[in-house]
């Protein structure tokens, strides 16, 4: 409903903001992370922002990054992971942190942010494997989408994301996406 707001930023009391769109002030809370990028009081910016509404109220997310947003939105899907605890999860972890936690199947990096239990760590773990994208150190994106699509591929055959990433490091740019999951599945079977 609401993407993205851009105007002049009139509060900051962590974890919210005030945001005013041209005489209109929007609360929005964001995480950590974003916060801690905002600009001065009074400067321009632009939040990417996710709008939850509730009987009782209609609460604003906002977000500096489109992947930190992405990642918001794969949280607040998971069972029992409200937005609150998806805030707080990227408050206390980098979206490229969370990836490499999730591929390395570490819950005890995540049971570290306030609220998370290991039971409730170990479900994060369980159902984000696969679904972070690109794996830190590993640009899926700037190869091109087929790469992306390989890279699933691999990972949905069982494959972790660090084989899944050694194998692609051989496939040529142009490779199709059939003839790369060949080429990667061959050097996977070495």
């Amino acid at each position: 409903m609401i993407g993205r707001l851009t105007g002049l930023l009139a509060e900051k009391t962590p974890p919210q903001v005030l945001l005013d769109v041209n005489g209109v002030g929007y609360e929005i809370d964001v995480p950590m992370s974003s916060y801690f990028n905002l600009p001065a009081l009074g400067e321009r910016v632009s939040l990417l922002t996710h709008l939850i509404v509730r009987e009782d109220a209609h609460v604003l997310f906002g977000f500096l990054t489109a992947r930190e947003r992405a990642t918001f939105r794969l949280l607040i899907r998971i069972s029992g992971v409200g937005p609150r605890m998806a805030l707080a999860i990227l408050s206390g972890l980098s979206v490229d942190d969370l990836a490499q936690a999730v591929s390395e199947q570490q819950s005890g990096r995540l049971v570290k942010v306030p609220g998370i239990g290991k039971k409730t760590a170990e479900r994060l773990l369980l159902e984000l494997k696969g679904k972070l994208g690109e794996t830190p150190g590993v640009a899926v994106a700037a190869v091109g989408s087929g790469h992306a699509d390989i890279l699933q591929a691999l990972v949905a055959l069982g494959y972790n994301d660090r084989e899944a990433a050694a194998a692609m490091k051989a496939l040529p740019a142009d490779v199709g996406v059939s003839d790369g999951i060949k080429s990667a599945l061959r050097s996977l079977g070495r």
